[in-house]
């Protein structure tokens, strides 16, 4: 089939342009339609810089020729993004830490979901795929780094840089890490107000000599308080990868997890979804598995919230067992776990990449209220 530019602009003519009260057509944000045989080219401007929007758009327009011009039509849409003129590539704004490109924070809504283990693999496999890595466990009241990365009892030097002394990163795996566990002791509980949290974190991102770093990983708390308020406060991060369970109560709160990052107000981007413990599948029987904690409930809420959903790791002991004597899974060869985190790795650094051609660095907040915060332009 032939297909004609008018029809084209005619189907276009029925999808809204967001926030515009005008179709994509009359808005203008249509800058070009190219036809030829069943091909057909669509250039468009967007003013929303997020990727769910630019993915929303290709969607809408390619469903829409579909349904109203011709379903077997061979369509490429070109979104462009008119946001405002971005830094240089990954600079970080705000309080930036020299030498350090991407900062991406590990999250998840509830506690339990194995948000420590899945960070703590993403590191060893992005130091594997031969990038410099550092973690920072952000986790004051729970750390568990010193114990997954065998270094419980090394303890961070102090160095001279640039004539001030500043902390040494623990070092393992190829991978730079801090955590509050190396200042306390393994009893010690840490009964501390949010004020010196934060404190405490302030000195491991600031005082710390990370050197050059590709990827920073912040292994936050469960929940979405006052710790997370203070990094996204102190740091503008690049991207946020939310970590969840299958089961509707994991899902309830990592759904919060997401909309947090997105408020207005704190506009972190969401890299995507990772659902850890998807099933279990026993040594005995290798081709069987089941889905203890429900199926694909992670993947349906990354369709749902239009984030994308970056893989799915097995509820496999050895994972566990890994953890508990400081050599993560990932550092296996040859087997089926570390293919797993190598996918889930590379879906993660291909966002990243992603993102950074396609939006401005994030800006670092001000809480301005007991109620909310607001960005802050540097």
């Amino acid at each position: 089939m032939k297909l004609n530019k008018q029809d084209i602009l005619k189907a276009l003519e029925t999808i809204s342009a967001p926030g515009e009260g005008q179709n994509m057509v009359e808005s203008g944000a249509v800058t070009n339609v190219v036809t030829f045989a069943d091909e057909v080219i669509v250039d468009i401007t967007i003013s929303n810089p997020s990727l769910q929007a630019k993915k929303k758009t290709e969607v809408e327009i390619m469903k829409t020729i579909h349904d109203i011009v011709y379903e077997k039509a061979k369509i490429t849409v070109n979104v462009k993004v008119n946001a405002p003129a971005k830094a240089a590539p990954n600079v970080i704004k705000g309080k930036a830490i020299p030498g350090i490109k991407n900062i991406i924070a590990v999250a998840s809504g509830k506690g339990g979901v194995g948000k420590s283990t899945v960070t703590a693999n993403l590191a060893v496999t992005l130091a594997k795929m031969g990038f410099k890595v550092g973690v920072l466990d952000a986790d004051i009241y729970g750390p568990s780094m010193p114990i997954m990365f065998d270094v419980e009892l090394e303890r961070p030097l102090a160095v001279k840089v640039d004539g001030k002394s500043k902390m040494r990163p623990v070092e393992n795996y190829g991978v730079k890490m801090l955590s509050i566990g190396f200042f306390t002791k393994p009893d010690q509980a840490v009964v501390w107000r949010g004020p010196m949290a934060a404190k405490a974190l302030n000195q491991m991102i600031f005082d710390a000599a990370w050197g050059e770093l590709d990827f920073m990983l912040l292994d936050l708390p469960p929940g979405t308080g006052d710790i997370h308020l203070s990094i996204m406060q102190s740091l503008p991060i690049t991207g946020a990868v939310v970590v969840s369970t299958p089961q509707n109560v994991a899902l309830a709160d990592a759904k919060k997890g997401v909309a947090m990052f997105q408020q207005d107000s704190i506009n972190v981007p969401v890299l995507g979804i990772i659902e850890n413990m998807a099933y279990f599948t026993p040594d005995e029987l290798p081709d069987h598995k089941y889905y203890i904690f429900g199926k694909e409930g992670a993947q349906n809420l990354a369709e749902d919230l239009e984030v994308r959903f970056l893989g799915e790791l097995p509820l496999v002991q050895s994972i566990r067992e890994a953890g508990d004597v400081g050599r993560p899974a990932a550092l296996q060869t040859a087997t089926s776990l570390e293919k797993a985190f190598e996918k889930l790795t590379q879906n993660v650094v291909e966002e990243v990449v992603r993102r950074n051609d396609d939006l401005p660095p994030t800006e670092a907040i001000k809480i301005t209220t007991m109620a909310g915060c607001s960005a802050v332009k540097k």
